[in-house]
């Protein structure tokens, strides 16, 4: 299958409108009045929150790749941390990073790290990919799941409810902050993973792609930039492998064992 090049490839307005309207509303941040520690407070525990409980932890190692379970009750708490980040539904999400690992750094990958930063960072969103037709036969396991299906279907209006709740707790810097700056922020550390850690870092193992293993993207998304590690041992629940590599992520899965809220938790055979 031969990928058309940008110039013939269907942009997607709604999409870049999105990005830049998230993008400008940040902004508003700067205005008198916006900033207090209340909602720099709000900000981080809230990344927290979608990006590192719900995305990194939820979509990504227990969803996507079933590293470890947990009760129904938790995943759906967690895919629900997820929906507020704002990647797209929870079935988009997960059917395009299984088609990713799939296709990992070649021409069918849609943030192929080959064409350039851009691309891979966020430039792939604004067109119509043909990764995006792809996603139903990746998500054969949850897409009859009606939760999933809820959270797929509504969570642009999930936002707006929570966006204000967040207004009634706290008035536009609450929003401000807690939505429209925590979103770019999650949004952007989040896209790391698919550009900086597919150029910048080294390598453990042969991956068969472009992965590397990059100290400063693990640190911004809990353990997600111990990339390389992760694509030679997709299914596995512990990114930072070795002593050095910090990975938060694996420290909650670890708890949740303890706890017995997680099991059968997937390691690799060389590494315990």
């Amino acid at each position: 299958m031969t990928i058309a090049p940008l110039t013939r490839q269907k942009p997607r307005y709604v999409v870049l409108l999105f990005m830049v309207g998230v993008h400008l509303g940040a902004l508003l941040a700067l205005l008198p009045g916006m900033f207090n520690w209340g909602a720099i407070a709000l900000l981080v525990f809230l990344h927290w929150v979608t990006g590192g409980l719900g995305i990194t932890l939820g979509w990504h190692r227990l969803v996507s790749h079933r590293s470890f379970q947990v009760p129904k009750w938790l995943e759906y708490l967690l895919v629900f941390f997820g929906t507020l980040s704002m990647q797209g539904g929870p079935l988009e999400w997960v059917g395009l990073h299984r088609h990713h690992h799939v296709h990992s750094d070649q021409e069918r990958d849609h943030h192929d790290s080959g064409r350039g930063f851009w691309w891979s960072h966020m430039g792939w969103m604004f067109y119509d990919v043909p990764a995006m037709a792809e996603t139903d036969r990746y998500t054969r396991d949850i897409s009859g799941d009606p939760v999933y299906q809820f959270f797929q279907r509504h969570f642009f209006w999930i936002q707006v409810a929570f966006g204000g709740l967040l207004y009634l707790l706290g008035g536009w810097p609450f929003v401000i902050w807690g939505v429209f700056v925590r979103l770019v922020v999650v949004y952007h550390c989040t896209w790391l993973v698919n550009s900086a850690t597919h150029r910048f870092g080294y390598r453990s193992y042969d991956s068969g792609d472009r992965s590397t293993n990059c100290w400063w993207v693990a640190l911004l998304t809990y353990g997600e930039g111990w990339h390389n590690n992760h694509h030679a041992f997709q299914y596995s629940a512990r990114h930072g492998l070795a002593w050095w590599e910090l990975d938060l992520t694996w420290a909650t899965i670890a708890l949740l064992q303890k706890l017995g809220l997680a099991t059968q938790v997937k390691l690799p055979s060389a590494k315990a």
